[in-house]
């Protein structure tokens, strides 16, 4: 009994985990409720956790699954960088048509930095970089100590 009883406890941690890992690769609310509705989700859950307010407005933009999932992916990383880095009070999400194309805009308040000389531990802003061109777009990087950051990048919408 107790060992069927450690087998079940084992299973529902495995199955936790699987589901993480599934909501990891794509999550749940931008399948099921889109773009916007995934954002705000996201940046409100950013928001309470961190303590850092975020002013975040998404357009209705029609991008193919996998370059919603690109800008989902973009804001998210910017996010964690935020919370990591930038000692920031505010932080501001943006997703708007820009002609053809969808600008992805989050910009904070924080501590900044010399983006001339990127930080050596820079992985997830290489990371973006990669995503962003991937998806037949480009990342542009503005930051100056003592100013914030912010992030900007653009994906084709078609």
């Amino acid at each position: 009994t107790e060992r069927l009883r450690h087998l079940g406890a084992l299973l529902d941690s495995v199955i936790a985990l699987k589901r993480r890992i599934i909501e990891d690769l794509r999550p749940s609310a931008l399948s099921n409720l889109g773009l916007p509705a995934a954002l705000r989700a996201l940046c409100e859950e950013f928001a309470q956790r961190s303590e850092i307010a975020v002013d975040v407005r998404v357009d209705e933009i029609t991008l193919s699954p996998d370059r919603a999932l690109t800008a989902y992916r973009l804001v998210q990383e910017a996010l964690t960088n935020v919370a990591r880095h930038a000692k920031a009070r505010q932080v501001v999400v943006r997703i708007e048509a820009d002609g053809d194309q969808a600008r992805v805009h989050v910009s904070d308040d924080g501590v900044g930095f010399d983006a001339s000389e990127r930080p050596t531990a820079s992985h997830g802003l290489e990371g973006m970089g990669f995503r962003a061109r991937s998806a037949g777009g480009r990342l542009s990087i503005r930051s100056t100590p003592g100013q914030g950051t912010t992030i900007e990048a653009l994906l084709p919408i078609a």
